[in-house]
């Protein structure tokens, strides 16, 4: 007697997360992707109004899977989905969900599209996928009128049937909802929406807010505090998608340029943290306005909020004094992540809504380098990567899954224009980049608001309209290189006065040398100085580098990140000829633009990233460069260009290096790598550089 054939249940296949599971027949889709954990928006609670839990089948034979779907093998459509396709509208080939259930195997798309049931969000840069999994929730339930026979108080019964239909239990409720809930019933008679936000899978769920009738928006921001700049992100939380985006400067610079001139602030002046505070509080509240706004969203909807900084800021932004971050051993007052209401922090937006800010690595090392240590993963890879955020003070990340090590270093504003003769901060008019012909050492240059070079037809115009005002951080990386590039300076950074013979734009300064790179108004020249400060910044930031590689102890690095904004005007091939970088393949050095503002927003979509980055700077090493012996050997090595002792061979691939200068011997003899004899004027700069 032949055994009764094996009857196993319909395997379900979702796309684009690949997540699969076997369930009986009649199971609703709905069902099947929350118990895989795949998340599909559901705001009605399965009554087919909210539209949003829209799915397409993929027809055909998936050999790999050893299956058939069909859209023949989901239910027909039934009453609830007929009446919202003829009142709403529902496009070809979408089904709801909710109201349809699984009779044979099928692969199920969710679809990508950023009006309903966005699974994701495209980084335009990176063009990462962003699974969504947001800390709130909306929940329409109907609840039952009161009864005298019953007397159970109006929130208890709301309690009851949000448990009822969603399965949500020991729910706390928001203080502020206690006075209005019976208005809120009574004004959507009996039927309302429910925002419930759970970040932590421990802590419990509370109803945050509430309204009459079925409310389909939900929203949340994603900032990053900077040191110069507020950037900002409005996010749909049920759809993913960006509704607008804007940035502001921070106000906080009237206080101070650089970080420690504010803490210094704070030390001098009685309310000046408080003064500091309520400044970028005001500031955020500006710019929630206004991509509120730009978007057509009221204020009232954003319900969930991600905050990143450096440390200085992130203490500012929650109301810490800073001070312990300005002297050793540089104490952090919380390093960990931060769970607070908005209302707390003076936010303009629902009263309920809840704050998230992300931990902080280091006393220097802050939560916009925990975000963007999550927006690019080091730790999810085998190759070495090298992320740093170059700025007043850089924060460098290097590592892999192995092992992540950190650090931060101080290179003084000199990249972002301070310092610097002519130097300023990237604004319309300054000189944005810059090249130098090796053989008559003339200058061509592009500036900010055009994107034609000075040599070209037109520039004239432009410049007539712009006005040229000064150089900005990305065109002084650049010009240093060129002028090493093109022999002007030595590889130890002196600006060799002999070069005046070539070109009449070497220009002698008291005892040393200039390059005059523009001869308008104003006149723009490179100085001593300036080469010098540019040296000392950068020797910082790859000392910094050079001691996170030896603690990991590698040689070189497979990949390299710019993060910040800053980062993104960076050119890689002057930035490693100046020796701001190690060695690298220059196809694996790459601008990543505000990774610690898409950091946030990767953890206000999905609350399983603020865990993975919680988890992942619980075990990132924190090292302190100024405690480091060998630091100071390192940063003497960094002052040449681009190295005195480490070389650049992929850089040699590509650029053609050229030979060094050493100085004559002392008997004035010429030796072999020395063509001539220094000047008088060049053995006088060296004495004055000491």
């Amino acid at each position: 007697m032949n055994p009764p054939p094996v009857i196993t249940d319909p395997l379900v296949l979702f796309m684009p997360s690949g997540k699969r599971g076997r369930f009986p027949k009649g199971t609703p889709v709905l069902d099947a992707a929350r118990q895989l954990g795949v998340y599909v928006e559901s705001v009605c609670g399965g009554r087919a109004t909210c539209g949003r839990c829209q799915v397409v089948v993929q027809e055909g034979n998936f050999a790999k899977h050893k299956i058939v779907s069909s859209n023949d093998h989901l239910s027909p459509k039934g009453p609830k989905e007929e009446r919202y396709e003829r009142v709403r509208g529902l496009p070809d080939g979408r089904r709801l969900s909710c109201s349809s259930t699984i009779e044979g195997d099928l692969v199920i798309d969710v679809p990508q599209d950023t009006v309903i049931n966005a699974q994701v969000v495209r980084k335009a840069a990176l063009d990462r996928v962003i699974e969504r999994n947001p800390a709130v929730q909306l929940c329409y339930v109907e609840v039952d009128e009161p009864d005298m026979h019953k007397p159970l108080g109006d929130l208890d019964r709301l309690k009851v049937m949000l448990e009822k239909d969603w399965g949500w239990q020991d729910l706390l409720v928001s203080q502020h909802l206690l006075s209005d809930v019976q208005a809120i019933l009574r004004k959507g008679e009996w039927g309302v929406t429910a925002a419930i936000h759970r970040d932590l899978d421990s802590s419990r769920p509370t109803i945050i807010a509430l309204w009459p009738g079925l409310h389909n928006e939900a929203y949340g921001i994603a900032c990053d505090i900077g040191s110069t700049t507020i950037a900002m992100h409005l996010v749909s939380l049920l759809s993913g998608r960006i509704v607008a985006s804007s940035g502001a400067s921070n106000p906080q610079i009237r206080f101070g340029e650089d970080l420690m001139s504010r803490v210094s602030y704070v030390m001098m002046n009685p309310d000046g943290r408080e003064a500091m505070t309520s400044a970028v509080r005001s500031a955020v509240n500006e710019l929630i306005e206004k991509v509120c706004a730009e978007g057509g969203v009221s204020t009232e909807d954003i319900l969930d909020a991600v905050f990143v900084g450096n440390p200085i800021m992130h203490h500012l932004f929650l109301g810490i004094d800073p001070t312990e971050l300005g002297q050793a051993p540089f104490a952090l007052a919380v390093s960990g992540a931060v769970h607070t209401w908005g209302s707390e922090l003076g936010l303009k937006i629902n009263h309920g809504s809840r704050v998230y800010v992300l931990p902080c690595i280091a006393g220097h090392v802050g939560a916009d380098a925990a975000a963007a240590t999550l927006c690019e993963g080091p730790y999810r890879q085998d190759r070495m990567m090298l992320l740093v955020d170059v700025g007043t003070n850089a924060e460098i990340v290097l590592g892999n899954r192995q092992r992540v090590v950190a650090a931060s270093s101080p290179t003084g504003p000199a990249f972002e224009g301070a310092e610097i003769s002519s130097g300023q901060r990237a604004a319309p008019g300054a000189i944005e980049r810059v090249r130098i012909d090796p053989a008559t050492l003339e200058p061509k240059f592009r500036i900010i608001g055009s994107e034609k070079w000075s040599d070209e037809e037109g520039f004239a115009d432009d410049a007539e309209r712009l006005g040229i005002t000064g150089i900005c951080g990305s065109a002084i990386i650049e010009v240093v290189a060129e002028m090493y590039l093109s022999g002007i300076i030595s590889e130890d950074g002196v600006v060799d006065g002999a070069m005046s013979a070539v070109s009449p734009r070497i220009l002698q300064n008291g005892r040393t040398w200039s390059y005059l790179l523009h001869d308008g108004q104003p006149r723009i020249t490179i100085t001593q100085n300036d080469v010098r400060a540019i040296q000392l910044a950068k020797s910082a930031l790859y000392a910094g580098i050079k001691l996170l590689m030896e603690k990991q102890g590698v040689d070189h690095v497979d990949t390299i990140r710019f993060a910040g904004a800053f980062g993104s005007f960076i050119d890689p091939k002057y930035a490693m000829v100046l020796g701001l970088i190690p060695d690298c393949d220059l196809a694996e050095v790459k601008a990543v633009g505000n990774a610690a503002g898409q950091g946030a927003l990767m953890a206000l979509l999905n609350r399983g990233h603020r865990r993975e980055i919680e988890e992942t700077v619980r075990r990132i090493e924190k090292i302190e460069t100024a405690l480091e012996p060998n630091f100071q050997q390192l940063f003497v090595n960094a002052m040449a260009l681009p190295n005195k002792v480490d070389p650049f061979p992929k850089l040699a691939e590509q650029v053609k290096l050229p030979p060094r200068k050493l100085p004559a011997p002392d008997d004035g003899t010429p030796g072999d790598n020395a063509p001539r004899r220094r000047s008088r004027e060049e053995r006088a700069a060296r004495r004055d550089r000491g």
